[in-house]
């Protein structure tokens, strides 16, 4: 499996000189898309190693193409690097292939509307041509580093394609793991005022294989209050470690905020607020990169060798249910697809899979099978039927972890067998209601098969 990770580091030494090879870049773009759009009837019969050549040969003079269609490229853009034109004809064609796509679909649906005597409203898809691209500087004629810490790299400067010499802030390659990976051609990408050098590193991951008897996983329940709660397990059912991850400090600040816009919007309509944003956005970004860190150097520390999450892609709050209003405003604000997107992303950094289970009644459901709990009004502890008193997500979690091997070991056994398994433990023929109990009696059906 492919991995990719890439590292941005700070030119220190200029901040002005890049602006109009940006701009040159984009307007060379701007003109391709044009060709492209005029030139080529069905796009989709090419690809991008041969659209290259053939626009090429519409706007770039040769020996042996002296005349071309558009030659006024060559003019307008004089000298303008080979891997630049290359890179905007591919870059263009992306861009115009979507738009002919959308133009398409868009074409479909109106006809569809049309025939079912049906008004249609909807306005075509445009050609967007002016566009804010950054390029890429191959390495040996574009850039060529000097240092750990310098390179030259060639840009339109004082009226001429020049190699300019220039610094930036070194990266620990070591402490971002990425010591040896293959680096690849680095991206001149602005940010705010400011420049870097956005380098790309690749490498090939081989994910764990271990048995599912020999397995570890680190079982995660994400949620509300706490933004994750953590069980490690092993296939017997034995939780061996858990952890609890919140950010209380910052998720006040979050609610503080909104509830300040809400305000500010009540009053005023709905406005732009970019201050709002920013700050909701931030916090946003810091809750979910803190929760993905440990949730992993968790794993990490126990020696998992999968995360397993809940499928929540299809959530929704049930009709009638209380503070429905409230806890729609928190769900909002909750990145749960965040947290599971950058935790898939780091887990393959270290060879870890990731897998998700059925949601449904993990929370609902006590671990030690005795039915539904009783929520308190908080929703942190749940009272299950025994009596007893038990966090509600850490039994969550316990669930989570045992759906996972259970679907596995099912996939593992014949159905003839797993028939008998479903005798004796018949929670196991609705997965909604496998529970850690559920998956300790099927250790102890399978023991007693391979005793019989």
């Amino acid at each position: 499996m492919k991995m990719m990770k890439t590292l941005r580091h700070k030119i220190t030494n200029h901040s002005t000189i890049f602006h109009r090879t940006l701009d040159i870049f984009n307007e060379a773009l701007t003109f391709i898309m044009n060709v492209l759009d005029k030139e080529f009837a069905d796009i989709d019969t090419f690809e991008v190693k041969t659209i290259v050549p053939a626009v090429e040969k519409l706007i770039h003079i040769t020996k042996s193409n002296p005349h071309p269609k558009y030659k006024e490229f060559d003019s307008h853009f004089y000298k303008f690097p080979s891997y630049f034109r290359r890179s905007a004809i591919a870059s263009a064609f992306g861009k115009v292939k979507s738009y002919r796509s959308n133009l398409k679909n868009w074409k479909k649906e109106k006809d569809m509307a049309l025939s079912e005597g049906k008004t249609f409203k909807k306005k075509p898809p445009r050609l967007q041509l002016e566009h804010k691209e950054f390029p890429v500087f191959y390495q040996g004629n574009m850039f060529e580093k000097t240092s750990d810490s310098t390179a030259r790299i060639k840009v339109f400067h004082q009226n001429d394609w020049v190699w300019v010499d220039i610094q930036f802030k070194q990266q620990d390659q070591y402490k971002r793991g990425v010591w040896n990976w293959k680096e690849n051609n680095p991206q001149l990408v602005k940010v705010g005022k400011k420049f870097f050098l956005h380098i790309s590193y690749e490498s090939k991951a081989t994910l764990s294989t271990t048995n599912i008897q020999d397995q570890k996983i680190c079982a995660v329940d994400l949620g509300i209050n706490n933004s994750a709660v953590c069980s490690v397990m092993d296939a017997k059912g034995t939780v061996l470690a858990r952890k609890f991850i919140n950010q209380p400090i910052e998720k006040d600040r979050l609610y503080t905020i909104t509830n300040k816009l809400r305000k500010a919007q009540s009053v005023s309509g709905n406005i732009t607020a970019s201050n709002f944003w920013r700050r909701i956005n931030g916090l946003q970004k810091h809750i979910v990169h803190h929760t993905s860190h440990e949730i992993v150097k968790f794993a990490k520390e126990h020696r998992c060798d999968v995360i397993v999450f809940e499928y929540l892609d299809q959530m929704k709050i049930p009709k009638g249910f209380w503070g429905a209003k409230k806890l729609r405003f928190k769900l909002r604000y909750w990145r749960k697809k965040g947290i599971q997107n950058k935790v898939e992303e780091m887990a393959h950094y270290l060879d870890m899979r990731m897998s998700k289970v059925n949601a449904r009644n993990t929370s609902a459901l006590a671990f030690d099978g005795s039915g539904k709990v009783e929520r308190n009004p908080k929703k942190t502890l749940a009272t299950f039927r025994t009596g007893k008193v038990y966090h509600a997500d850490l039994s969550a979690t316990y669930n989570i972890g045992a759906r996972y091997f259970i679907r596995d070991i099912q996939k593992s056994t014949s159905e003839k067998k797993w028939l008998a398994l479903q005798a004796k433990v018949p929670e196991l023929s609705k997965r909604t209601e496998q529970t850690l109990s559920s998956f300790i009696s099927l250790n102890d059906a399978l023991e007693t098969l391979k005793v019989s």
